[in-house]
């Protein structure tokens, strides 16, 4: 075998990526036989001319063929440019029907955002958020679910949601995260409650004992009281809403354990009264989170850049 017969054996094995010129070169070479120019490809393409010369050239030596007759009066297709312009006319069109159809996918995914939410961001920070989104996104349809961190989960693994938002201590299985902001749960009662004339703190085995009134099991805010108290939490009530604990604990039906950003607006006007306590760690992340291996993307990592914000 030749050393000819062996080179184009060699390209013809290998990957046809190597063997077919690049769309820009493509692109050039129908330029230049639409203006009958080299120059005139190149400015219609933003390029130099010394640029467009080398890349036809070296489209040339990929092909094994002339493609382009240089004179003065400009630049005329060979034979074989005019066949192999004909082949790089299909392909490009097939190029912008691929890059079309791609568009087409991005736009709907871009029209539609689902969100799913722990309460106390759902309620305390999303609106925020989702309202800065609807300023750079106005053409974006965004749905919201609430619901515990355990249902946040669920949402994101079965597809249901395109970015979760949670506040419990650990990450779910099966999902990456990010912490977006910090948090810290308070002991909160009514002002007639005893416990808010106390001088002292409350000791951890003290608001262990005591019957609280608790977002139910799955909750990332009952999470962290559990672990906190090492799973001795006494439930009075337990309920499935932040909003529902405190109407519960303003109604003076016991104290409840809440996340600082649920109750600034209470206890500034005095219908909660927050409960020093010591011993007890109560601070948390609070995560956003997605499938593991699945970066968000369009509208979701938008919405992701906006809670670092």
């Amino acid at each position: 075998m030749s050393n000819a017969d062996e080179q184009t054996g060699q390209a013809a094995t290998g990957s046809v990526a190597h063997r077919v010129p690049d769309l820009g070169a493509l692109e050039l070479l129908l330029a230049v036989a639409r203006l009958g120019s080299l120059g005139g490809a190149a400015r219609e393409l933003g390029i130099t001319q010394p640029a467009a010369s080398s890349r036809i050239r070296s489209m040339e030596r990929q092909l094994g063929v002339a493609l382009v007759d240089r004179s003065p009066r400009g630049s005329r297709l060979t034979d074989a440019g005019a066949l192999v312009t004909d082949w790089a006319r299909r392909i490009v069109e097939a190029a912008e029907a691929f890059d079309a159809g791609a568009q087409a996918l991005r736009d709907r995914r871009d029209s539609r955002l689902r969100v799913a939410a722990s309460m106390t961001i759902a309620e305390y920070l999303l609106p925020g958020w989702l309202l800065a989104l609807r300023a750079q996104r106005p053409d974006t349809a965004v749905s919201l679910h609430a619901g515990n961190s355990t249902a946040v989960a669920e949402r994101l693994l079965s597809d249901e949601a395109d970015l979760g938002f949670v506040e419990g201590l650990s990450v779910p299985a099966g999902l990456d995260s990010a912490v977006i902001a910090h948090d810290r749960l308070i002991v909160v009662t009514a002002p007639g409650h005893a416990w808010a004339r106390r001088r002292r703190a409350l000791a951890a085995g003290e608001l262990a004992s005591t019957p609280l009134i608790l977002r139910e099991k799955g909750s990332g805010t009952r999470q962290v009281l559990d672990a906190a108290l090492g799973g001795l939490a006494r439930p009075l009530i337990e309920l499935s809403s932040t909003t529902a604990v405190k109407a519960a604990v303003v109604s003076g039906a016991g104290p409840a354990v809440l996340s600082e950003l649920a109750v600034g607006e209470e206890l500034a006007m005095r219908r909660l009264v927050s409960v020093p306590v010591e011993g007890v760690a109560l601070a948390r992340d609070l995560r956003a989170v997605w499938p593991t291996g699945h970066r968000p993307t369009g509208p979701a990592r938008d919405l992701l850049s906006l809670t670092r914000g």
